[in-house]
């Protein structure tokens, strides 16, 4: 790999674990979109792999693993559920394209994250278990058809105006174990292997130091600052499933 291409791939984690230390998600849609410029997608893909799980990991686990624990009892509904669907619409991906969901979920949420940035209220007043219930299987069946899990949970989690240090340890919680399944199943299908697996592991240090840049910057900001930032990462990335799923 020429140099000038690892030292931009090392940036790119750098910036992609600042911008999930701020609002806790994120990586790995600007891993594969900055990645993705400069070398093949499925390098990429590899790439992005290890310093997810690690970065997953620290962001569930940064107020300890009794509080990580917690969050799992505390979410087991929407984890399990979510976990069941993803499970079952993975055997879908010939009958729906996964470039159609992408498109659907990238339309919902840039919807719903245009409104509140204008202005609206839109919330969820309590959770119980049918919208854990609901929530949960449209996130795991929109993660098992198209890999991306992400904007949902923040939605959800989001609409219940969810405290800041919370928000983040839940996503963490459900971004790791969804880190853990995508992990084995690339070790399976030969994306991440013995030729490329130093790539990926080189963006781990890059992706934490990021993650400490944002984390510091995150600490600081007020609850209602931290929901704007979250909508407009939430809109970005809504953005990019659009282009996405129009464009492939």
């Amino acid at each position: 790999m020429d140099v000038w291409i690892l030292i931009f791939s090392l940036m790119i984690a750098l910036l992609a674990g600042t911008v999930k230390g701020i609002v806790g998600f994120a990586m790995p849609m600007v891993m594969i979109s900055g990645l993705s410029s400069v070398i093949a997608p499925e390098l990429a893909l590899a790439g992005l792999i290890l310093p997810t799980l690690v970065a997953n990991s620290m962001q569930a686990m940064r107020q300890g693993a009794q509080a990580a624990w917690q969050t799992i009892c505390q979410f087991r509904v929407f984890l399990l559920t979510g976990l069941v669907f993803l499970v079952m619409s993975s055997q879908l991906v010939r009958v729906l394209p996964g470039q159609t969901l992408v498109l659907i979920i990238g339309i919902f949420v840039f919807v719903f994250s245009l409104i509140q940035l204008l202005g609206a209220t839109l919330t969820l007043t309590k959770r119980d278990t049918r919208l854990d219930l609901g929530l949960g299987g449209i996130a795991g069946f929109i993660g098992g058809m198209s890999g991306i899990w992400g904007p949902p949970t923040v939605l959800y989690l989001t609409a219940l105006g969810i405290q800041k240090a919370e928000h983040l340890r839940i996503q963490g919680v459900v971004y790791c174990l969804g880190a853990m399944a995508l992990t084995g199943s690339h070790i399976t299908s030969g994306v991440l292997n013995a030729a490329n697996w130093w790539f990926s592991a080189a963006l781990i240090l890059p992706g934490m130091a990021g993650m400490w840049i944002g984390g510091r910057i995150s600490d600081r900001l007020p609850q209602a600052i931290f929901r704007k930032a979250t909508l407009w990462v939430l809109l970005i990335a809504a953005a990019n499933l659009i282009r996405k799923g129009v464009f492939g």
